[in-house]
């Protein structure tokens, strides 16, 4: 796919997730199921495989997902964090970063294609929105309407 696309959030992210902001120029996103912590980048790009992306994006998605990790460990008791690019359901270029804990949920196995979930509430989203802006305040930028 060329370079030239409007950019445009998949379907499925979009309905699945809560857009909080942009970092490094990346799109920032929280999975709605508050059962894990989940985080999701989406490079502003039409390149569907990380490695197509130009070196200066891929450089600017790697500050991110190290950023977002960082963030992960200061607010949550994670003990692993999980860091993958699979898109098989979700063609467009997205990095998952999820913190796990052991005995969460559906541990030691994958979060995502499972049925559990519990979404969270404005207040805990706009709580989050702000650890992320406490943690990542240089490169962190809040979307008009999230």
């Amino acid at each position: 796919m060329t370079e030239h696309c409007e950019f445009k959030l998949d379907p499925a992210l979009a309905r699945d997730c809560h857009q909080l902001g942009n970092l490094h120029g990346n799109l920032l996103l929280l999975m709605n199921n508050a059962l894990v912590p989940w985080f999701i980048l989406v490079p502003q790009t039409n390149f569907v495989e990380l490695c197509d992306l130009p070196l200066a994006q891929r450089q600017a998605l790697n500050l991110a997902i190290d950023e977002v990790s960082r963030c992960l460990r200061q607010y949550w008791p994670v003990d692993k964090l999980n860091v993958a690019a699979i898109g098989n359901v979700v063609r467009q270029l997205h990095v998952h970063v999820v913190g796990r804990q052991e005995g969460d949920y559906c541990w030691p196995g994958v979060v995502w294609g499972r049925p559990e979930r519990e979404v969270y509430t404005t207040g805990q989203v706009d709580g989050i929105r702000q650890r992320v802006e406490s943690s990542c305040s240089s490169s962190f930028s809040r979307l008009a309407n999230p």
